[in-house]
């Protein structure tokens, strides 16, 4: 049996404070069923980072972190810090995910959007020329209110023409940028080799993946893509041989060959792809047609097509749950998690209340379009 015991000032038996025994045995019984409980997050871009009990599949709490528009999410090792990109203001907030504080905030520039956490490091893209500020009533997020919503690229940050986008490298020790990194235009996603020495980014203003060394932030190539491709979602296959990348604008992946940065393979999708990943087998790929309102399902070798899920609008990005069971989907313009079997394709649920839904990990964590194990 597991006691507390304090002694006497002066000297003596050692006594077992009850008050003190109580306060362990709580401690430990909260964090056991913190452990129990397999939890999934999701920035709202309106409403601050849902968290969803993937047991009872319901939305049970929600962080608020100021009046930041939160998008790109990511989670420390062992899921005790949650890092959420602020657009409005400009900063990585820092959570604690069992009391739901604000327990940081890193400076970072104007429109911080994609994060990724890889050894000790949280990457968080950024945009210097891009104007912040909260998505208007009758607008999509970084565009004026009198854009119209079916607009091709209504829900994007375009501009090609200003300054390019960085990429913050922020050390999780000390909560400081170390190096900021020069990028393309729009950069959207990131990802890691497979020895995690090199970075690649999609820059979808100028249809280019940038390599970097992923400690230093060196330069090491530039892959360029069919013109107007606007390339968003990127991904390692499980093998390490290929990166999958999605081209928006042109309804195609392109497999990319991890050792030449040759395109191998180009494949159509329905409209509008973002989010990829693989399943947590690695024999299916999955990719979210946004503008088609459909996540498709594809051979994880041969990219044969297998698939065709409906979903609700702008479903940029998605997580497995992490026994690989379930795919939550997070819609943005129909402010909902939809939650679909991952074998049968089936719709199990909606968890609704996430107004502007962006981007959704899970702990422990699991196999996403933002995160990878």
């Amino acid at each position: 049996m597991l006691e507390t015991r304090v002694r006497r000032a002066t000297g003596g038996r050692p006594i077992v404070s009850a008050a003190a025994t109580a306060a362990v045995f709580a401690a430990l019984a909260a964090a056991s069923a913190q452990a129990a409980a397999p939890t999934a997050y999701v920035t709202s871009e309106k409403a601050g980072v849902g968290v969803i009990d993937l047991d009872k599949m319901t939305l049970t709490r929600t962080f608020p972190v100021g009046e930041g528009g939160p998008r790109g999410l990511s989670l420390n090792a062992d899921g005790s810090r949650l890092l959420v990109a602020n657009k409005n203001t400009g900063d990585l907030a820092v959570i604690d995910t069992a009391s739901g504080e604000v327990v940081q905030r890193v400076k970072i520039g104007k429109n911080p959007e994609f994060v990724r956490v890889h050894n000790g490091y949280a990457y968080v893209t950024y945009e210097p020329g891009e104007d912040g500020g909260p998505p208007a009533a009758n607008a999509q997020p970084g565009k004026p209110a009198n854009e119209p919503a079916n607009k091709p690229h209504a829900d994007d940050d375009d501009d090609a023409n200003k300054p390019p986008a960085e990429i913050a490298i922020v050390d999780m020790k000390t909560w400081r940028v170390v190096r900021s990194v020069t990028s393309g235009h729009e950069t959207e996603g990131i990802e890691f080799s497979r020895d995690g020495k090199s970075m690649l980014v999609t820059n979808e203003g100028d249809d280019t993946v940038s390599v970097y060394h992923a400690r230093t932030g060196a330069p090491l190539r530039t892959v360029k893509l069919a013109a107007g491709g606007r390339p968003r979602g990127i991904r390692l296959s499980p093998d390490g041989k290929e990166y999958v990348v999605t081209l928006e604008s042109l309804s195609k992946l392109v497999v990319i060959d991890a050792h030449t940065f040759k395109v191998v393979r180009t494949v159509d999708t329905k409209l509008g792809p973002y989010g990829v990943a693989y399943g947590p087998e690695g024999k299916r790929l999955f990719v979210a047609a946004a503008r088609d309102k459909t996540v498709q399902v594809f051979e994880g070798h041969s990219y044969e097509h297998l698939a065709d899920v409906p979903v609700g609008q702008r479903c940029w990005h998605f997580s497995f749950t992490p026994d690989g069971a379930k795919l939550l989907v997070a819609c943005g313009r129909s402010d909902a998690v939809y939650v679909l079997d991952a074998r049968s394709y089936q719709p199990i649920t909606q968890i609704g209340q996430l107004p502007l839904a962006w981007g959704i990990v899970t702990y422990p964590h699991s196999d996403g379009s933002i995160e990878s194990r």
